[in-house]
């Protein structure tokens, strides 16, 4: 399993070809086009470089907890967009549903449900989702990711018992998860007929990779049945009047915390 560097020109699900090299080493002769992807910005580096989290996925599963570590919602909406911009289904595991309430998960999550986004509350620890998850998951290339210490391990362990992925601590101190994973590692799973899960890093910085503030509105695809109603063909949807995207927040038609995710990402603050 290799590091990704800003260097690596190849990443965890690419397809390959390989040239025999001596009796036990190969080379990389061809890469073949990638048709999905998540990435992010390269953490630390200013000008545009693409950080692969996996290659060719057909869908993301992005894992966040109710609690330990309290969720930021705002970084959800990142992994959202960054999926939406690759035309990548997206489905929400909201997990350790047993150290609260159901209806605190749904009043936090339920507004990714009212839009389309598929949500499975679950627990690691008593199963709860655990089969609505194997049934996603099934005869497809998943790439599960998410913030540090969220329990992406313990969900794996838990769908399939046996593939002894490592778990980390909650830091006491921080209340923010250990880097346990460090690089995507891909698992075959026995259920369907060709089931891989990628387990990746637990992720802190997710920047925006070539996803333009022109563009950015598409991609909540709550905006998009009112953007071409705004006055202005390049409307930012911010202070221009006439907004159709912002008479639907005003409305009640869109969130307004999502509104507010929206040019906080816009505007590129955190």
């Amino acid at each position: 399993m290799q590091e990704r560097g800003r260097d690596t020109l190849v990443a965890v699900g690419d397809y390959v070809w390989v040239v025999p090299v001596g009796s036990d080493r190969g080379q990389i002769e061809r890469i073949e086009e990638r048709q999905h992807v998540l990435s992010r910005q390269h953490p630390g580096v200013a000008r545009p470089a693409e950080d692969v989290i996996l290659a060719n996925p057909d869908q993301l599963l992005v894992v966040f907890a109710i609690v330990e570590p309290e969720p930021h919602l705002r970084m959800l909406d990142r992994f959202l967009v960054i999926a939406e911009a690759n035309e990548l289904p997206s489905v929400i595991c909201v997990n350790k549903l047993d150290l609260t309430s159901a209806a605190h998960a749904e009043e936090l999550f339920g507004v990714y449900s009212d839009i389309g986004y598929p949500v499975i509350y679950a627990s690691a620890t008593t199963g709860e989702g655990i089969d609505e998850l194997r049934i996603l998951l099934s005869d497809r290339v998943t790439v599960i990711s998410g913030p540090s210490g969220v329990g992406k391990s313990s969900l794996l362990n838990a769908l399939q018992p046996g593939l002894n992925v490592q778990i980390g601590k909650i830091s006491e101190v921080l209340t923010k998860g250990k880097h346990t994973t460090r690089a995507a590692q891909l698992y075959a799973l026995p259920f369907g007929s060709d089931t891989f899960v990628a387990d990746t890093p637990g992720i802190r910085e997710l920047g925006l990779y070539e996803i333009d503030q022109q563009s950015l509105g598409f991609y909540f695809r709550e905006f998009v049945p009112y953007i071409h109603d705004c006055r202005y063909p390049n409307c930012t949807h911010d202070h221009e009047p006439e907004c159709a995207v912002r008479k639907a927040v005003e409305d009640g038609a869109i969130a307004r915390e999502r509104y507010e995710s929206y040019l906080r990402l816009l505007h590129g603050e955190e």
